[in-house]
């Protein structure tokens, strides 16, 4: 099944059950999968699709930051609820040790030595950690290597 079969199968559930702060999750992300693909002009695949719930992923977490930095911690745990819900449809998320492993080896496989090489290795790493890992952290472990 595709993830964005799943995703429609799961606002039908959703629905069934009454779960309507899930539902509103839902309906965001089958929202944004149907603007993409409308702007795009493309059925998204599971990768696109995957892409999607990371960005939505991703912009909660930087709202999660400004609410806790300006005192609205009410504000912030419902975003953590709606990354709860995205968070389903993600792969299972790799330890630190398997991140340590994955950036060692692309280093290697690019022959990397300097800062000016680091876009070599975040591509070789886009594609095994993606909705894996947070990329700026990795981004962040990266450039601590390369410096």
């Amino acid at each position: 099944m595709s993830l964005k079969q799943n995703v429609n199968d799961q606002v039908k559930q959703a629905m069934k059950s009454g779960d309507k702060d899930r539902l509103k999750v839902l309906r965001m992300l089958t929202a944004a999968i149907k603007q993409r693909e409308v702007d795009e002009r493309v059925e998204l695949g599971d990768d696109d699709v995957m892409a999607v719930i990371e960005k939505m992923v991703k912009q909660r977490r930087e709202s999660i930051e400004q609410y806790r930095a300006g005192g609205r911690e009410e504000l912030a745990e419902v975003e953590q609820a709606e990354i709860d819900v995205l968070a389903d449809f993600l792969p299972e998320p790799l330890s630190d040790d398997e991140i340590e492993a994955l950036i060692d080896q692309a280093i290697a496989d690019s022959g990397a030595s300097q800062m000016s090489d680091m876009g070599q290795v975040m591509g070789r790493l886009k594609g095994p950690m993606q909705g894996r890992a947070d990329m700026k952290q990795v981004s962040a472990r990266v450039r601590a290597r390369l410096s």
